[in-house]
């Protein structure tokens, strides 16, 4: 609570093994808070592995008085902050005072590795499970990032597929990672092993499109030299993706949905059927609904598709997840790009870009750090965004609260932001696990104690609860007090 009062953010991992998987994945922490537990002291061997990910003057312990032997220890690795319990605010502000500036202002992470017996009180938890956000490689550089409740419910989604062989329509505006939503259903399904293949049926005219899919004879058309396999062919056994599906004409619906219901077509030019064995993905920004009223898409064609639809938000609607993913465009970025002043992102930047709209999505997103990393004045960066803020391209926040106002500061509308999503994510974990703590314990990747504290914390009740107070008379409502 003090690091997240003065503007820090914080990693919080559920033991030794959860803390060496973020920082093996790239999380490259500013401070490295370990706080003891008498039930299960850290190893000397576990602080070397720790120590290789962060120097030993930007990690801090937190130890009890009877444990001399581990100070000792820390002391012999480097480890130049140790505090006693119990931690007063003063203690972690005159940490933070040692290492600001230049460790603390211009990085993204501070990291809270917690040691403690948290879980053991939720066995519903495994002790390795991976802190927030979810990340998972997909190949090719690409990978699938969730910290927002919609893509954790994107993520849990995937999971129940990966049984199944139907078909899926991906929906989402253009640049929030529908790609990669289809690349994730490949990966986590039985064809995994097999070819994931993409056409961008928007990119092509309609007769060289029908080419692209379906392949064509020789002399089927002017330039058709030889026998040439579409991309159902190519992709037999595997997952194809019909990216911007909504953009293609009638004539050629007709023949993909022929495919998509006994798994037959003909080439281009050609007389004898073949037969394919490929699951279909589908993607597309346009609005379906309006597509089918005004008949520019079969309604066949879209019940065909659809046997599973997933809904991908724009970035606006998870503004949690700005920062990993400009934490993660700078990790994967070429290492001369991320060398000097352009890889490194201050608050102002960081507070900007969760306010901004980005109404580009991840697309301009990514675009936007690559240039700053390329440009190396975050200052710039950070008026750019706060321009075009001003101009009305603010997120959730300034919708709700008008226009940015300097008086009350950025960082408050921020931190306010924050709090309102944390609140949501929390009230969203419960209601769906019916006020299984436990459960939405696992669900938020929080100790079942921290979300007890939460709890308490937003003073929150289930919503069964609330409708009988309101008819006894009681408020048991939802409060929320600043502190």
């Amino acid at each position: 609570m003090v690091l997240e009062g003065a503007g820090h953010r914080v990693v919080d991992a559920e033991g030794y093994r959860q803390a060496q998987l973020l920082l093996s994945n790239g999380l490259s922490p500013d401070l490295l808070l370990i706080a003891s537990s008498p039930a299960g002291p850290f190893e000397t061997a576990q602080y070397h592995q720790l120590l290789k990910s962060a120097p030993a003057e930007r990690v801090c312990l937190i130890a009890g008085l009877s444990e001399e032997k581990l100070r000792k220890e820390a002391s012999a690795l480097g480890v130049a902050h140790i505090l006693t319990n119990p931690v007063t605010r003063g203690d972690l502000e005159s940490v933070l005072d040692v290492l600001t500036p230049p460790a603390m202002h211009p990085r993204l992470s501070d990291t809270i590795d917690r040691t403690s017996s948290d879980a053991g009180l939720n066995p519903a938890v495994p002790a390795d499970m991976p802190g927030l956000p979810y990340l998972e490689e997909l190949g090719g550089g690409n990978f699938f990032l969730a910290a927002s409740p919609s893509m954790l419910e994107i993520r849990r989604q995937v999971r129940l597929l990966a049984g199944t062989d139907v078909n899926v329509l991906i929906l989402g505006e253009s640049g929030t990672g529908k790609e990669v939503v289809a690349q994730l259903i490949h990966r986590n399904s039985q064809r995994a092993q097999e070819k994931f293949l993409k056409v961008n049926c928007a990119a092509l005219p309609a007769d060289l499109l029908e080419s692209e899919l379906f392949g064509h004879r020789q002399g089927a058309f002017t330039g058709a030299i030889k026998d040439q396999q579409g991309k159902f062919e190519q992709a037999h056994g595997g997952t194809l993706l019909l990216d911007e599906i909504g953009e293609i004409g009638v004539q050629i619906q007709a023949k993909l949905l022929h495919v998509l219901q006994d798994g037959q077509f003909t080439r281009l030019g050609g007389q004898s059927c073949t037969k394919v064995n490929v699951r279909v993905l589908a993607a597309t920004n346009v609005q379906m609904e309006s597509a089918l009223i005004e008949k520019t898409f079969r309604e066949d064609l879209y019940y065909r598709l659809s046997v599973f639809t997933i809904h991908v938000p724009p970035l606006r609607e998870r503004p949690e997840e700005i920062p990993y993913f400009m934490e993660e465009t700078i990790r994967r970025a070429p290492a001369e790009m991320r060398s000097g002043a352009g890889s490194k992102l201050p608050s102002r930047l960081l507070d900007a870009a969760l306010l901004y709209d980005w109404p580009g999505n991840l697309r301009e997103l990514r675009n936007f750090v690559t240039r700053t990393m390329i440009l190396r004045d975050t200052e710039a960066a950070a008026c750019e965004l706060e321009t075009k803020i001003e101009a009305g391209h603010g997120g959730p926040a300034l919708r709700s609260n008008g226009k940015l106002s300097h008086g009350s500061g950025m960082r408050s509308i921020v931190r306010d932001l924050k709090e309102r999503t944390e609140l949501q994510m929390i009230q969203d974990a419960l209601e769906s696990s019916r006020w299984n703590r436990r459960q939405a314990a696992q669900h938020l990747n929080i100790s079942y104690r921290a979300l007890l504290y939460k709890i308490q914390q937003h003073r929150l009740t289930p919503r069964t609860a609330r409708n009988t107070s309101a008819i006894s008379g009681v408020d048991y409502s939802v409060e929320r007090t600043d502190q």
